[in-house]
């Protein structure tokens, strides 16, 4: 075989493999994003699933649901600290047990601490002036633009009687059950597309 032909031969192999190498570059496909549609019946899924968490929990809490103007549910505020901590999730409005919007929420804290952690983050609003005030918002905070109540449960597991009378109630789910003492101060809540 001459020079000429086995150089020929040599350059079009590396030719040929580099044209398929750019081809199956091309026809890889990317790490995909989820469309809005699966997010928001991810949203959908996870709320649903929430809401059924407190009602086996929490004796009392599907009344107190169906007879407020509003529930808001955040299923899953996940939060991350060392030193500085941020919590953040993404949740549902049902008004009438439908959908009125998608909403985030988030808040920052600083102190001694470090770790992560996931909770459910369930807010009733038993007024319609507090529903009203929360929907014209745009950007609502807890502590700033509503005072918002923390649900106790007693040792018979039962909603504390006074804490449900407040406009706005809120129930905070780790995986142990309902938890009494997070504080929810500063937490920002703002409408969100998916």
């Amino acid at each position: 075989m001459r020079k000429s032909t086995f150089r020929s031969l040599a350059t079009a192999t590396l030719i040929a493999a580099g044209g398929l190498s750019l081809a199956a570059c091309t026809t890889t496909q990317q790490h995909q994003q989820p469309t809005s549609a699966t997010e928001r019946a991810s949203i959908d899924s996870a709320t649903s699933a929430a809401l059924t968490r407190l009602y086996n929990t929490v004796p009392g809490s599907a009344e107190l649901v169906a007879k407020s103007a509003g529930v808001l549910v955040f299923p899953s505020v996940v939060g991350g600290s060392f030193v500085i901590g941020a919590d953040h999730g993404k949740g549902e409005l049902l008004v009438g047990g439908k959908n009125a919007g998608y909403y985030s929420t988030t808040s920052a804290s600083i102190g001694l601490q470090a770790g992560a952690s996931s909770k459910a983050v369930i807010y009733v609003f038993n007024t319609q002036e507090s529903l009203a005030k929360f929907r014209a918002s745009n950007g609502w905070t807890v502590g700033a633009d509503a005072t918002v109540a923390v649900a106790t449960v007693g040792a018979n597991g039962s909603i504390d009687t006074q804490t449900i009378q407040a406009p706005v109630v809120s129930f905070v789910m780790n995986n142990a059950g309902v938890d009494a003492g997070v504080s929810l101060q500063g937490s920002k809540i703002s409408r969100i597309h998916p």
